[in-house]
């Protein structure tokens, strides 16, 4: 409670979403992660892919569960924010990675690369606000 109350007290821009909205949105996501980014471990674990082409999408979840820890656990924006950036980078690279082999894995990633692309620009903007 004591987090929730501190991020409650932060300046944030206008246009940030209700507190309500990310737990539905992040359920959705993460039943496309599961599915996608299972396949993608499958097809590693299998060797139908490269060990390379995995390793984003093994480093973007990495990055994904540590944010809540930094951004609630330490409330620090500035490596919440840092994070998100590694999230956005290695979803990005995830997407071109697998493209080429299993193109509808890289289609359904463009959800979570537009709230990731969201949450990366509301958060930098968070940690300036707060600075």
């Amino acid at each position: 409670m004591n987090s929730y109350n501190w991020y409650l007290q932060l300046v944030k821009p206008f246009w940030a979403p209700p507190s309500f909205l990310f737990g539905p949105v992040w359920t959705f996501l993460y039943v496309l992660i599961a599915v996608s980014f299972g396949k993608v471990f499958w097809l590693a674990w299998k060797k139908e892919i490269a060990f390379l082409v995995a390793l984003p999408f093994f480093l973007n979840l990495v990055f994904n569960l540590a944010f809540t820890p930094l951004q609630f656990g330490l409330k620090s924006n500035f490596l919440a924010a840092v994070d998100i950036l590694l999230v956005l980078s290695t979803l990005v690279w995830a997407m071109v990675a697998i493209y080429l082999h299993v193109r509808w894995i890289a289609y359904i990633q463009i959800p979570y690369l537009l709230w990731v692309s969201f949450a990366t620009v509301l958060q930098l903007t968070i940690t300036y606000l707060n600075r």
